[in-house]
């Protein structure tokens, strides 16, 4: 029967309920290379401490990397009587060198452990994370590149708005995703910092260097307060609320792609990889992968309410509830990491059907406002200006025609201050090549939104 590493002052076994209640084996298996990772610096500085021997470090250092890559190649069988992954390491390393291994968690507890792990495997996945971003703003770059002058109809309300460029609605949802990766870089800051040494909430009496295994590990320091060392999960929370922000964004790009993809919109078609059918109905082509992301952030929205409802009630230091803030974590990083790629993939192979994008944007009252504009550059005041369009708006929605349908001679008639070139404006392409402003639609200001986004790849990349 496996031991406990706290059995010396029971007197009865684990009840083998309460044994597969407690145990997180199954859940916190994914964090053995991070344990190990955090063993090796410990065991160094317990070394250089003094309390290891140089024999007893380098057997154990020698043991860690082995099991390491037993993990790598999938041969550690998980046993649920160790309780967590790092009960089984320590037991494993056990089995390899003997009663030498006992002595790597001298001054540490498995409090300080897990939090470290914790914190070593965040700090990977939020660098997973950043790539798949990265990759992904990639891709609507070279959209972005290919349909600088695409015309696209603008939506507000889920009506059409002002006439825009395909590249002008791409590069939003770039700027989102560069945010997300802005985000992930300031949550480094906060969370780059080494509980180990804290040991169970108070600290140790034994000789530790806890400035030396933050510097082995990569960390900025350690945490100031030992305390709040082992019970804080600020940034378990923090990287989920990253994550579930970045599913925001994923989910209203994955909207669009489903009403694009639509017979009404027919803005986008899918490629056949990254679509599947109907059992039942021949024809059908349906995007589930953008309903399974917009889907996803329902989960992963949820996963951070399950992380702030966790912590919300917790007195300092460590309780056992926050075993569970790995399921969240885990859950909501792996369906960001899933999104990104299938969406990606999915934004890679498609096709926009940019003549559908040019008859919409044509269709209808989207140059409204340039015929307002128009008046207020002969000298009308605004509000004055938009009530003799939306007079001329509704005069065509009576006759069943377009704006850009009146003539010269109507629109003269319609109001003193519209000229014989007041037709002009209503010209779609000329409406979107008129908006050079910072930030714009038009072909000349998305060249330079495509510069500036270009050069923030670049920024990322150094």
């Amino acid at each position: 029967m496996t031991r406990k590493a706290w059995d010396g002052r029971f007197k009865k076994q684990t009840d083998p309920i309460v044994e597969r209640f407690s145990a997180s084996i199954d859940v916190d298996a994914r964090l053995a290379q991070a344990d190990i990772e955090g063993s090796l610096a410990h065991a160094q500085m317990l070394q250089t401490c003094g309390i290891l021997t140089d024999a007893e470090h380098e057997a154990i250092a020698g043991g860690l990397r082995e099991l390491a890559e037993e993990f790598s190649r999938g041969e550690v069988i998980l046993d649920p009587a160790c309780e967590d992954i790092h009960m089984l390491i320590e037991r494993r390393l056990t089995e390899k060198i003997g009663e030498s291994a006992g002595k790597l968690h001298t001054g540490r507890s498995r409090n300080d452990q897990v939090a470290l792990d914790l914190r070593l495997w965040c700090r990977d996945t939020a660098g997973l994370l950043d790539t798949r971003l990265g990759s992904l703003q990639t891709v609507l770059l070279g959209l972005a590149q290919k349909h600088a002058e695409t015309l696209l109809p603008g939506y507000t309300h889920l009506q059409r708005a002002q006439p825009v460029t395909l590249a002008h609605h791409l590069l939003a949802y770039f700027w989102m995703f560069h945010r997300d990766r802005s985000r992930l870089a300031d949550w480094k800051r906060r969370a780059n910092y080494s509980p180990l040494g804290a040991a169970a909430m108070a600290g140790t009496s034994l000789p530790n260097d806890r400035e030396m295994t933050a510097r082995t590990l990569g960390f900025d320091g350690p945490i100031v307060n030992s305390m709040d060392a082992v019970s804080d999960r600020d940034f378990v929370a923090e990287l989920v609320f990253s994550c579930s922000l970045t599913m925001t964004h994923l989910s209203r790009m994955a909207e669009e792609a489903v009403l694009w993809s639509t017979a009404e919109f027919g803005f986008l078609t899918l490629d056949d990889s990254v679509a599947t059918g109907s059992s039942i109905m021949p024809q059908k082509k349906n995007p589930d992968v953008a309903e399974l992301t917009r889907g996803k952030f329902g989960r992963v929205q949820g996963d951070l309410v399950a992380l702030l409802s966790l912590l919300k009630a917790l007195p300092l230091s460590y309780m056992r509830d926050l075993q569970e803030d790995k399921p969240p974590l885990f859950d909501a990083v792996d369906s960001t990491l899933a999104c990104l790629e299938a969406m990606q993939r999915m934004l890679e192979t498609s096709t926009f059907n940019t003549a559908a994008m040019r008859r919409a944007a044509d269709d209808g009252f989207a140059t409204a406002t340039d015929l307002a504009e128009y008046l207020v550059r002969q000298g009308l005041a605004f509000r004055q200006a938009h009530e003799v369009v939306g007079k001329l708006v509704a005069r065509c929605l009576d006759e069943g025609r377009r704006l850009d349908e009146l003539t010269t001679d109507e629109l003269v008639d319609a109001h003193p201050l519209l000229k014989s070139d007041s037709a002009g404006v209503l010209n779609t392409q000329a409406s979107v090549q008129s908006r050079t402003l910072t930030g714009g639609p038009s072909p000349e200001a998305v060249h330079k939104q495509i510069e500036a986004a270009r050069a923030a790849l670049k920024v990322w990349e150094s």
